[in-house]
C-alpha cells in the first residue's frame, strides 16, 4: 500500500503488487487542479496486479455526476456499487461532479484510455461523503517491467462543461492519442441509408435519394448495411467476405462514380468484428474468434491473431482502391470483448494477451493504411467507442442509436461533444412520422443542432411542407455552423437533459431552448443574437441582464418564413416575452456596431 496527500485528502493505492514497486506523484498545475502518477516497475516481466486509488471527497454543493455513459440519470452512484468502466473501445475515463449551477466541484480522469479502467465517485452513508476511486488492471493483459498512468484531480470552481473540455485538450496533448484530421466533408450533413431503406437497398434507389437530398444540403451518402447480401432479415450471419451483392448494388464502382456525379461523398458501412456462420470465410477464422453469438448468428473475430487484422484492413484497403470509396461507417467496435472462456486464451499465433491493445493495433493499422491510400478518408465510430483513444482513428463520432427520440438525440450529442474537441460529432440519424405536423417535424432538427445532420427519410415521400422545412434548416446549419459546430458549447443543466444549450463566438450568440423556460442569456453578449423555439409553446422568455439598447428583431416559423419584424426596438434589462411559433426563431440584431 502506498499513500499520498493530496490537499487535504489521503489518496491510498492498494492492491497486490509484490512483484512491483509502486509510487504515486503529486503535481500541482494550479490552485485545485492536480495530476498525481502512478508508477509501477517490476524486475522482471509480470503480469501486473489489480490496483486501487481511493480518496474520499465530501459531499458539499455536489448536486449531480456526469460520465460519458450516464444517458439520462445523472444521479449519484453508491459506494457498493460498481462504477462504470473505459476501454479503447468504449467511452473515456473521466467524470464529473456539480452543483444546482453547473460549477464543477469535482472533475476526475485518467490518462489510460487504452486499458480497461473502472472508475467510480460512490456515496458513503456513514460520513457523507464520495468514495472515489480508479480501478487498474482487474482484466488479464500483457507482461510489463513498468506502467505509468496519470490520475488528473480537478476541484476548481469552473462550469463543469470547461472543466471537461479542459480534461480532453490534455488527452490530446499526450503523443498517444494525438485526434485523427478531419477533413471539411466530415463537417457537413449527410444522408443515411439505415432508417430510409435498412438493408433492402439497390443502387437505383441510393442514387434517387443522393439527387433529392443534394439540393436540400447533404453532401455524403452513408450506404449502411444490406449491400453484401440476399439477407435483409437484419442479422449478421452473411457478414465478413465483404463482396458486393450485384442484384442489389450492380457494378459497384459504376454506382459509386454516379453518386460522386451528384456531386456527393460516398461512405460504406462495415461491421469490423463479426463474421457470419453463412459466410465464405467461416471455415477460416472460426477458431480464432473472441466469443459467438447465436441470436445473430455471427462470431467476434480475435484481433489478437494478426491474421484477423490483416484481414479486415484488408478488406477496408482494397474497397477504396476498387470502388473510389470516401469513407467507411465503421461498427460494433466496442463488441471486441472475450468471453470467460477466451479472456485467458494465449496460443504462438497471437502477438498480443490483451484485447484492448489488439483493438489500438488494428485501428491504428487502418488508419494509416488508408490514408496511404486516401489522405482524407472519413472514418465515423458511434457511441460508446468516442474516447481519446477513438480519435486517433476516426473523425466522426456519432450518437448511439435513438430512431425517431430527437430528446435522446440531443442528450447524446452533447454529452459527445463535451469531451471530443474538433472531432466531428454527427447526429444519429433522423427519421420521424410523416403524418407529424411540419412543427413537430421540424423539432428532430433543432435537437441536433449543435452536430453534424444525418438525415434518413425518403425524400422523395416526404409531404412538401417537411420538405421545405428540412432545405430550411439545413440551410440554417449551413449558415450558422461557425457557431453551432465550431464556437463554444455551453449546455446547461445536464441533470435535466440539457433544456437549453448555447454556442457563441465573437459575433454570435445561438441559444436553443428546449422547455418552457426563462433564457438566462449571460452578459456581455455580441451583437447577434438567435433563440430557437424547440418547444411547442409559441414564445420565448428572455432575460437580458444588461441593457441591450436599439435592435432590428425578424421572427421566422419552422419553414424560415417572416412572421414578423421590429426595427429599433429597445431592448431594456429585465425578462422580455417573444412571440415567436413553435419550431420557429428570433433572430436579433444589435444597432451598437460591430464589435
Amino acid at each position: 500500500m502506498t499513500t499520498t496527500i493530496y490537499e487535504k485528502y489521503q489518496l491510498i493505492i492498494s492492491g497486490d503488487a509484490a512483484a512491483f514497486r509502486t509510487d504515486l506523484e503529486t503535481n500541482v498545475i494550479e490552485n485545485g487542479l492536480e495530476r498525481v502518477k502512478i508508477t509501477l516497475e517490476a524486475q522482471e516481466s509480470s503480469s501486473p496486479p489489480e490496483i486501487e486509488i481511493r480518496w474520499y471527497h465530501p459531499i458539499v454543493d455536489i448536486y449531480s455526476f456526469w460520465h460519458p455513459g450516464t444517458y439520462r440519470s445523472k444521479r449519484f452512484y453508491v459506494d457498493w456499487e460498481r462504477g462504470f468502466t473505459s476501454k479503447s473501445s468504449s467511452h473515456a475515463p473521466v467524470c464529473s461532479l456539480y452543483n444546482g449551477r453547473g460549477d464543477n466541484r469535482l472533475t476526475f480522469a485518467f490518462s489510460d484510455a487504452m486499458n480497461t479502467v473502472e472508475l467510480k465517485a460512490g456515496v458513503n452513508e456513514e460520513t457523507s461523503s464520495l468514495i472515489c476511486s480508479v480501478r487498474l488492471f482487474f482484466e488479464p493483459s500483457s507482461p510489463i517491467t513498468r506502467y505509468e498512468g496519470t490520475l488528473y484531480i480537478d476541484t476548481r470552481s469552473v462550469l463543469f462543461y470547461d472543466a471537461l473540455n479542459e480534461v480532453s485538450k490534455w488527452w490530446e496533448m499526450m503523443p498517444e492519442y494525438k485526434p485523427a484530421f478531419v477533413p471539411e466533408p466530415a463537417k457537413l450533413p449527410m444522408y443515411s441509408t439505415w432508417y430510409s431503406f435498412h438493408q433492402q437497398l439497390s443502387h437505383e434507389g441510393i442514387e434517387e435519394q443522393c439527387q433529392l437530398s443534394k439540393p436540400l444540403g447533404c453532401d455524403t451518402v452513408i450506404v449502411d448495411d444490406g449491400w453484401q447480401t440476399a439477407d435483409n432479415a437484419r442479422g449478421y450471419a452473411y457478414c465478413g467476405d465483404w463482396e458486393v451483392y450485384a442484384d442489389k448494388m450492380g457494378d459497384m464502382q459504376k454506382h459509386v462514380e454516379r453518386v460522386h456525379q451528384h456531386d456527393m461523398k460516398y461512405m460504406l458501412w462495415y461491421s469490423v468484428p463479426y463474421i457470419g456462420i453463412h459466410s465464405k470465410i467461416w471455415n477460416r477464422f472460426e477458431h480464432k474468434l473472441l466469443k459467438y453469438i447465436e441470436p445473430a448468428g455471427a462470431g467476434v473475430l480475435d484481433p489478437r491473431y494478426p491474421e484477423v487484422r490483416n484481414y479486415i484492413i484488408d478488406c477496408y484497403v482494397n474497397a477504396v482502391r476498387e470502388w473510389n470509396l470516401d469513407g467507411f461507417k465503421l461498427d460494433f467496435i466496442d463488441r471486441f470483448q472475450a468471453d470467460e472462456k477466451t479472456i485467458h486464451k494465449f496460443d504462438p499465433e497471437m502477438d498480443y494477451r490483451s484485447v484492448p491493445q489488439a483493438v489500438d493495433r488494428l485501428m491504428s493499422d487502418v488508419i494509416v493504411r488508408l490514408q496511404e491510400v486516401k489522405p482524407d478518408i472519413m472514418i465515423e465510430f458511434r457511441q460508446a467507442y468516442i474516447g481519446p483513444l477513438m480519435r486517433k482513428y476516426g473523425n466522426m463520432f456519432r450518437a448511439y442509436d435513438c430512431p425517431n427520440d430527437p430528446l435522446e438525440n440531443r442528450i447524446r450529442i452533447v454529452d459527445l461533444r463535451l469531451i471530443s474537441g474538433n472531432t466531428a460529432v454527427h447526429s444519429d440519424m433522423l427519421m420521424w412520422n410523416t403524418e407529424e405536423t411540419v412543427e413537430t417535424a421540424a423539432l428532430h432538427l433543432i435537437n441536433v443542432l449543435f452536430s453534424v445532420p444525418q438525415i434518413s427519410m425518403l425524400v422523395d415521400r416526404l409531404p412538401k411542407p417537411h420538405q421545405r422545412m428540412l432545405e430550411y434548416w439545413l440551410g440554417f446549419w449551413r449558415e450558422q455552423r461557425d457557431v453551432l459546430l465550431e464556437g463554444k458549447l455551453m449546455p446547461q443543466f445536464p441533470e435535466l437533459n440539457y433544456p437549453l444549450v448555447t454556442a457563441c463566438n465573437g459575433s454570435k450568440r445561438i441559444a436553443c431552448v428546449y422547455a418552457d423556460m426563462v433564457v438566462h442569456l449571460g452578459t456581455s453578449l455580441p451583437n447577434r443574437l438567435i433563440l430557437i423555439n424547440g418547444t411547442s409553446k409559441n414564445s420565448i422568455i428572455a432575460d437580458l441582464q444588461d441593457e441591450l439598447g436599439d435592435a432590428d428583431i425578424t421572427i421566422r416559423n419552422c419553414v424560415g418564413e417572416i412572421v414578423d419584424t421590429f426595427n429599433g426596438v429597445n431592448l431594456a434589462q429585465g425578462l422580455r416575452r417573444f412571440e415567436v411559433p413553435a419550431s420557429g426563431t428570433v433572430d436579433i440584431f444589435l444597432r451598437r456596431g460591430e464589435v
